[in-house]
């Protein structure tokens, strides 16, 4: 554990915090603890909370949970690393990445079931943005790139203790310059067509994807 760390940038856990972050001790443990979580619509206006917020909130969307995750794997000595995914429709999602024996992984949550995390099974931070292109793909969105990102970019920025939306941090993402993903206009005509068939057929979202072994576990509302 590294509290004394960010203490010394001027923050420090509350007790609670300390004991949530000795329990979730893995990517998988944090995995577990976000799809439990209820996902946050933002029925009141839009949010983007940090950690502490996360936690008192007890609800996050996709961007909020991965800077809990960074916030947690930071404390276990992994860099916060966050990778986002350009979509053609500017519905983005983003994910806290990481490194185990050379392979890459991430931690997510989404409202879609294939986009959650995924094991630490891929060669190349690419490699796993691609994992998620055919499960990005619906009515009207597809990766088109991705990036990764180190938090410290932020500075002193406070992503992680700020009771306020941590806004800025969505605008770095943004400026940040994105490596790009092309697919074939057929295979994206054709997941689509097979997407939309589906869900009219079936009313709930698909989990027919090739590669889903590689997946980290889903909330279980999807299955």
């Amino acid at each position: 554990m590294i509290f004394d760390d960010v203490k010394r940038s001027g923050h420090s856990f509350t007790h609670a915090e300390r004991r949530l972050i000795r329990r979730l001790r893995t990517p998988l443990d944090i995995q577990r603890y976000l799809n439990r979580l209820p996902y946050n619509t933002e029925p009141g206006g839009d949010t983007l909370r940090g950690f502490r917020q996360v936690v008192r909130r007890g609800t996050a969307h996709c961007l909020e949970a991965a800077l809990f995750a960074a916030c947690v794997m930071e404390q276990h000595g992994y860099p916060p690393l966050l990778l986002g995914l350009d979509s053609i429709d500017g519905l983005d999602h983003v994910i806290f990445v990481y490194r185990h024996q050379g392979k890459w992984g991430s931690v997510a949550r989404s409202r879609d079931p294939g986009l959650h995390g995924r094991k630490p099974v891929f060669r190349s931070p690419r490699a796993l943005a691609e994992s998620y292109f055919d499960p990005y793909i619906d009515y009207t969105g597809m990766v088109t790139g991705y990036a990764v990102t180190h938090m410290r970019v932020m500075g002193s920025y406070d992503w992680r203790f700020s009771r306020r939306n941590v806004w800025a941090v969505e605008k770095m993402l943004l400026d940040v310059r994105s490596h790009k993903i092309k697919r074939s206009r057929t295979r994206v005509r054709r997941e689509r067509e097979k997407y939309r068939a589906y869900l009219e057929t079936h009313k709930k979202k698909p989990l027919y994807y090739r590669g889903r072994e590689k997946w980290s576990e889903i909330p279980k509302h999807f299955l």
